[in-house]
């Protein structure tokens, strides 16, 4: 009986321990970041997430923690990125319609209101020629990368058809210079017209994929920022 007992203990010993739940992961998760250890809290939704993919509010826990890693400029550190951070909370959605409603107050995902994802969310796409004129003004407009110096001009509408166009241009020396110029726009469907001072309209098209293009000097514009490349 004594060797009896002592194998069945060896056995038990010997047998794996239980990962943890998704819910529990994200339990721990979730006290993590009320403390403030958001790299670590985010390795626990991201677990969790992992560990039960249908299990929404592991991914929106995922998406608002790297929303606040974002907002701590921890962007390239931790790919706190504003297409990763909109494809954990469209997933989150997917899986559960009620995050959408508690995203729409959460500050973690302020980061992410001036993108298409977001607004796509919110029903507006750029596949609807009636909802341009608001995309447009509501979306942030950025110019591809330029090397290490990153998004290098930017484009935004305002209400009232006026338009700021942002440039960065940088010298010899590598010092940066920037400018701000006013001008205005109109849009008809999916065509739009620029007018900056000094200079003659230039027409281009937002895409249904999202691209907003026109022809250079302008040149086309995204809703992402070049973040991280070298």
């Amino acid at each position: 009986m004594v060797l009896a007992l002592s194998l069945l203990a060896l056995t038990l010993s010997a047998a794996p321990a239980t990962p943890p739940s998704g819910r529990a992961l994200n339990t721990q998760g979730f006290r993590l970041y009320q403390s403030g250890r958001y790299p670590e809290a985010l390795e626990k939704f991201q677990a969790a997430a992992q560990a039960t993919p249908d299990y929404a509010l592991a991914h929106y826990n995922a998406a608002a923690t790297l929303g606040v890693l974002r907002k701590q400029g921890k962007v390239c550190e931790y790919s706190a990125h504003r297409d990763v951070i909109l494809e954990k909370l469209t997933t989150a959605v997917r899986l559960d319609a009620r995050r959408l409603q508690r995203a729409k107050t959460d500050r973690d995902l302020d980061g992410i209101r001036d993108t298409l994802g977001w607004q796509k969310l919110l029903g507006r796409t750029p596949q609807k020629e009636a909802d341009v004129p608001a995309l447009l003004r509501t979306v942030s407009w950025y110019g591809p990368g330029v090397g290490v110096y990153g998004t290098t001009r930017a484009l935004k509408f305002q209400d009232g058809g006026r338009v700021e166009l942002w440039k960065r241009d940088v010298d010899d020396s590598g010092t940066p210079h920037e400018s701000r110029t006013p001008g205005t726009y109109t849009v008809r469907g999916r065509t739009v017209e620029v007018k900056l001072p000094g200079a003659a309209p230039v027409t281009g098209t937002l895409s249904e994929a999202g691209a907003l293009t026109f022809p250079e000097p302008l040149g086309g514009f995204t809703d992402s920022p070049s973040e991280c490349d070298a």
